[in-house]
């Protein structure tokens, strides 16, 4: 068990103790300008307004955290240890400890450590020498759970092991911790989650404990942590990855999102598509929250940062609940003034660079979320959920989907009335965090995404490209009409398991031109962050761990 600091010195072992607000600077080599890419962020919330008790369960939150951190560097490469301590330098291990492992997450994973080949599509969730045929032929109800391993045995047969089993040690430690915070909870309804919680983590069974979360409204304090999301398994997006956020809600900020959740029904029905494709009634029992998050763990930490979250991801409490949609606003203040500012004043259009606002990147963002909620969960052909459909393919369109629908719920929501801000804003800036988003690499979801739509929207006519300058104008009757077809598109594929129609989108369009890696080239060139790296923990907090 590492303390409950480890991580964050380790993973800033060539840092000094910057500002708050700083870009990481070590001395110039390949890989010091690869780490430099990362601006550095303290991860600090006002918790002045917390119990002493909420205050003693902070530090228990960020134990097992750490816990989780363990498991997803299991998941996405084995030895973290063994890796590290044979890298030659500081700057290497760096580097490593940021992409939990030696391949760059937003390069497509290419390998950053010599002798190192390409890294197995599925991680290390099944043997890596295992065919797609191999897995197909074998029969056992268990291969496709999110909570299982596939193994190989001495005669050379593949076999699963549960997550509790495989991570027995982990999983107990961190159970043990939550029931200790469970006791200091002075909200019930949380109290009731982090013990179902540690129930979950001991039998892979996490119904109970996502209703629960789904229950609670009043807790100041939010804790995100299991196996969740399936991006690291890219060879049939089957698998869970261990994560984890501790998290400060923002109640002011909240109170101003409370009622768009309402407006889902609405916007289900008016959705751009056939009827077929929108016959499921999105559950309005949902939240839309703002937080400060003080820690990130695992899978939400790995490469480039989460910004926004949607869960539960289980669609049986979709569509009896709906879902959580936690905004991390200090997460996505820093992606905002580091990366996206930078990018306005590069490649958009001077006459239209004014348009790129914080409150039209945080509705942006905000919708996206919001958006998971609708369309289609069921394929309506019989082939089960559109996830167990799309296999590797269904995150990265789920994303693509989530980016579209988010844009088109602002266009509704402003011409409502309800949301403030011109429509030009939220297309000019939705149109920047495109380039944002697609430097993420083709291993990313959420950069697959964005390529798809990029080269939807340029087909299209959605924007204009001046060559002279080489910036971006939105078109803005085309962009908006993009949007539309665009949304159709992607709710038809999924609602139609088209896995073959995915695949040949993705084919087509999930590529970066010429033109557009010129212009990433000049990103990058610029010295513009990729992305964000943290210093976080309960010694940055000013909060005491308790190690007994």
């Amino acid at each position: 068990m590492k303390n409950v600091t480890t991580l964050i010195f380790l993973s800033i072992l060539i840092f000094s103790c910057a500002p708050k607000e700083t870009q990481v600077q070590t001395k110039s080599s390949p890989m010091t300008d690869r780490v430099n890419e990362y601006a550095e962020y303290t991860l600090t919330a006002d918790l002045s307004r917390l119990s002493d008790n909420q205050r003693q369960m902070i530090p228990l939150l960020i134990e097992v955290s750490d816990i989780m951190d363990g498991l997803f560097w299991k998941e996405a490469y084995g030895d973290k240890d063994a890796l590290l301590d044979n890298l030659a330098d500081e700057a290497t291990r760096q580097f490593a400890t940021i992409n939990y492992g030696p391949w760059d997450r937003l390069r497509a994973d290419e390998s950053f450590v010599d002798g190192i080949g390409e890294k197995s599509k599925g991680a290390q969730y099944y043997p890596e020498d295992m065919t797609k045929g191999e897995f197909d032929a074998f029969e056992n109800p268990d291969k496709t759970s999110l909570y299982t391993l596939i193994k190989r045995n001495e005669e050379g047969q593949l076999y699963t092991v549960p997550f509790n089993t495989a991570f027995a040690d982990e999983v107990e430690r961190a159970a043990h911790l939550l029931r200790q915070a469970s006791e200091l909870a002075d909200d019930e309804g949380f109290s009731i989650y982090l013990s179902l919680r540690a129930d979950a983590l001991l039998s892979d069974q996490y119904l109970a404990s996502d209703l629960a979360w789904m229950e609670m409204k009043s807790n100041m304090i939010d804790f995100v942590v299991g196996p969740i999301e399936n991006y690291e398994d890219k060879l049939y997006n089957y698998k869970a990855a261990h994560e984890a956020y501790v998290l400060i809600k923002d109640m002011e900020w909240s109170e101003r999102l409370t009622k768009f959740v309402s407006f889902l029904p609405e916007l289900q029905a008016n959705l751009p598509v056939e009827d077929q494709y929108k016959q499921e009634s999105p559950g309005t029992d949902s939240d839309l929250n703002a937080y400060d998050v003080i820690y990130y763990a695992g899978d939400c930490n790995a490469g480039s940062k989460t910004i926004a979250i949607n869960l539960p991801n289980d669609e049986r409490v979709q569509l009896e609940k709906g879902t959580r949609r936690l905004q991390l606003k200090n997460a996505m203040r820093a992606k905002f003034d580091k990366i996206m500012v930078p990018i306005n004043n590069l490649l958009i259009d001077e006459s239209q660079r004014k348009h790129v606002t914080f409150d039209a990147f945080f509705s942006n963002t905000m919708f996206h979320e919001v958006a998971h909620g609708l369309g289609i969960k069921n394929t309506i052909t019989d082939k089960g959920t559109v996830r167990q459909a799309l296999k590797e393919h269904g995150s990265a369109l789920e994303e693509g989907k989530a980016d579209i629908l988010g844009l088109y719920m602002v266009t509704q929501l402003q011409e409502k009335g309800e949301i403030e801000g011109e429509l030009m804003d939220y297309y000019t800036t939705f149109l920047a965090g495109i380039f944002r988003s697609v430097r993420f690499g083709a291993s990313s979801a959420h950069g697959k995404a964005n390529m798809i739509r990029f080269n939807y929207f340029k087909e299209k006519n959605a924007f204009s490209y001046n060559s002279d300058n080489g910036t971006y104008k939105v078109n803005f009757d085309e962009f908006q009409n993009a949007m539309n077809s665009l949304s159709e598109l992607i709710l038809t594929l999924q609602g139609d398991g088209d896995y073959e129609g995915v695949d040949a989108l993705f084919i087509e369009k999930g590529i970066v031109g010429e033109q557009l890696q010129r212009d990433l080239d000049r990103v990058g060139e610029s010295g513009i962050p990729r992305d964000i790296i943290f210093r976080q923990g309960v010694e940055v907090l000013g909060l005491q761990a308790d190690n007994s």
